[in-house]
């Protein structure tokens, strides 16, 4: 095995297990509370999921920022810039999450009403939504150790604190929801805890003083924060997908299908976020090895990496795809999906996944682009399919061709998405990558 692979290993498998055992945070509160509270509660946490994945995009600013600086840096040998680096980032981090988490506490009803929660879910909204917003803080610092982890290579202590802290959540939600009959603010509750420890458990490396990077005082400057949230607006637009397509397709089924249309979504959302935290796991592994290669100036690396990312994705997502064919029924089950939803969810489970095949290229060519400063292109590409394609595709689409149509959606627009992708990645490099 050549070293090459053993560094791709190295980085990307604690990834995919780490960013797994993340997204069972929502799975798991989903199968908990859909077995303990009932399916409209369960229809009740999707409709929250967008506001929650609008603070991991908005986080991604500042992490993302800040690791692809801090990476290009270290490949350089700048051990004192990449440190900045790493200081912004922290606090831009606390701040931002501070600010959303606060807003959510404030006006949990109104931003309820916005989300789309009718009267069945309302009360359900704003429960989840209040004690999710109450953690917001150790919940986005959760997310700035586990990828400053991977990037300082300490892939086992990242996965084993996602892998514990995913294992005390599936305690917590059975104690809070089961014995105490806490509903759907006990999962909440269990999730926030459960992160709060994860994130305690890796940002004590950095406090032990074995780290390259370490919490220390730091001069601000305003250009660093600013080049930060630029080298991060790519992948923050990214994320900004997944919640834009929630949003929109609740409201697109309330209107078309009804509320059960909704729950069955909830079961196809949960069992998508596990499928595209693969991908974008690879995507977050490849990540310091695309920023250290354009560091050194390596490009056979960085193309030897693009391609391996580019194939486990593909192999990846081909096979989830076959698999999601045939087990939407015992998926459903899982949940505690009553008869209607159930036969929803086996209805519309093979319209919906072959859309995970294209996004899975998609997230390795976005990571490819903003990781070796190509934030123009990776910022085009990532607003097209973020807020222009998915949001497009998934009004109009249903409104010409019916309800039934919103199921083809995300593949419709990933395609498209893929398109502009291969496009921009050529065109990028049509007189090779620039090292500057």
């Amino acid at each position: 095995m050549s070293n090459r692979a053993k560094i791709l290993i190295k980085n990307v498998c604690p990834a995919i297990i780490s960013n797994i055992a993340f997204f069972l945070f929502s799975i798991i509160d989903g199968i908990f509370v859909g077995n303990g509270v009932g399916t409209d509660a369960l229809g009740a946490v999707n409709i929250v999921i967008p506001f929650v994945m609008v603070l991991g995009a908005l986080i991604m600013l500042t992490v993302v920022g800040g690791i692809t600086i801090t990476a290009i840096r270290l490949g350089r040998g700048d051990t004192e810039g990449a440190n900045e680096a790493f200081m912004h980032s922290f606090i831009a981090t606390i701040l931002i999450s501070g600010i959303i988490g606060l807003s959510g506490i404030v006006f949990t009803g109104q931003i309820a009403r916005f989300l789309g929660a009718t009267d069945v879910f309302y009360n359900h909204v704003t429960d989840y939504l209040f004690w999710y917003c109450v953690f917001a803080i150790p919940s986005a610092l959760f997310s700035f150790a586990n990828n400053f982890g991977r990037n300082e290579g300490v892939t086992v202590l990242v996965s084993a604190s996602s892998v514990f802290a995913s294992a005390l959540n599936i305690f917590l939600d059975w104690l809070f929801v089961f014995p105490l009959s806490m509903g759907v603010k006990g999962a909440a509750i269990a999730t926030g805890i459960s992160e709060t420890v994860g994130m305690l458990i890796v940002i004590s490396y950095f406090l032990r003083g074995k780290s390259v990077l370490k919490f220390k005082r730091f001069k601000f400057d305003k250009a660093l924060l600013l080049k930060m949230f630029g080298r991060g607006t790519p992948e923050a637009v990214n994320q900004f997908a997944a919640p834009i397509s929630i949003l929109c397709t609740n409201l697109m089924l309330l209107a078309l299908l009804g509320e059960t249309a909704v729950n069955a979504y909830s079961i196809i959302g949960y069992v998508g976020s596990f499928s595209a935290a693969i991908f974008f796991a690879t995507a977050v592994g490849l990540q310091p090895l695309f920023g250290q290669c354009y560091g050194s100036k390596d490009e056979n690396g960085l193309k030897y990496y693009l391609r391996a990312g580019i194939i486990i994705n593909l192999t990846g997502s081909i096979l989830i795809t076959i698999l999601l064919f045939f087990v939407g029924g015992p998926v459903s089950s899982l949940f505690g999906a009553n008869a209607e939803t159930l036969e929803s969810v086996i209805k519309y489970m093979p319209m919906y996944s072959p859309g995970f095949i294209f996004m899975s290229v998609n997230s390795i060519i976005s990571a490819y682009l903003y990781s070796t400063k190509r934030t123009k292109p990776a910022l085009v590409l990532n607003i097209c399919r973020s807020l222009i394609f998915n949001t497009a595709v998934i009004l109009i689409v249903p409104t010409i061709f019916g309800g039934n149509s919103i199921w083809f959606t995300m593949a419709i627009y990933e395609i498209l998405s893929m398109i502009l992708a291969i496009f921009l990645f050529k065109y990028s490099e049509r007189n090779g990558i620039n090292f500057h």
